[in-house]
């Protein structure tokens, strides 16, 4: 038993932060920013690897550049903690007194996430984490399979939820149950694609799938 989640766009509701940031993280190293749409594609991805799909044509040194600027920003403007979708709390609070094992598997940095936790106060909350910089970056399923190992449970003994397609993809790789978010920043056919349990347009829905899957009375 082990529920694995994504951190921005499924628990959190950080896009619009992240777009900012990285638009204007673009403008101060002194190149045109991307679109909208374009970033909120690579959400979900490591940095590096998202600042490559951006910026495939650019620089390494510049793309360095970037990411050290996109850094600054979002630091600063994580001074005030985005919110948690509606949901979110009552349903970490249920499968944790239920005794559910619960991590989170992350594009975020380890510092990053260290930092949002602490802010947030729910580190309590969470028994493992793996971010983009200590392992792979997704869809690559090291982290999901690192977090098996962490936990001792067999891959098709746990389920992942996330809002990408490189969230479903991961899982995927290696047989592991999926459920999809529909509010995030993939839409609901690209996250089909990966053949997720369900496909959530509310977070508390997740609480009776997880009930059911690990033989536990609703709630």
């Amino acid at each position: 038993m082990l529920v694995i989640f994504d951190w921005d766009g499924t628990l959190i509701d950080s896009t619009g932060k992240i777009v900012a940031c990285m638009q204007q993280a673009a403008k101060d190293a002194g190149i045109a920013p991307r679109s909208v749409a374009d970033i909120r594609n690579i959400i979900g991805l490591g940095l590096d690897e998202a600042l490559l799909r951006l910026y495939p044509e650019q620089a390494a040194d510049l793309r360095a550049s970037i990411r050290q600027h996109y850094s600054a920003r979002f630091v600063a403007a994580d001074q005030t903690p985005c919110e948690f979708f509606p949901g979110v709390m009552e349903s970490l609070d249920w499968l944790r007194a239920q005794g559910v094992p619960l991590a989170v598997a992350t594009g975020k940095s380890r510092r990053g996430l260290d930092r949002v936790l602490g802010n947030l106060r729910m580190s309590y909350y969470f028994q493992g984490s793996r971010c983009a910089d200590e392992t792979a970056s997704k869809p690559n399923p090291l982290m999901l399979n690192q977090l098996c190992e962490e936990f001792k449970v067999n891959a098709n003994s746990a389920v992942f939820v996330g809002d990408t397609e490189y969230d479903l993809e991961m899982a995927h790789r290696i047989g592991m149950p999926s459920v999809g978010v529909s509010y995030g920043v993939h839409e609901p056919a690209r996250l089909a694609n990966w053949q997720p349990l369900q496909i959530l347009d509310d977070f508390s829905a997740l609480l009776p799938l997880v009930a059911e899957r690990y033989g536990m009375a609703k709630p």
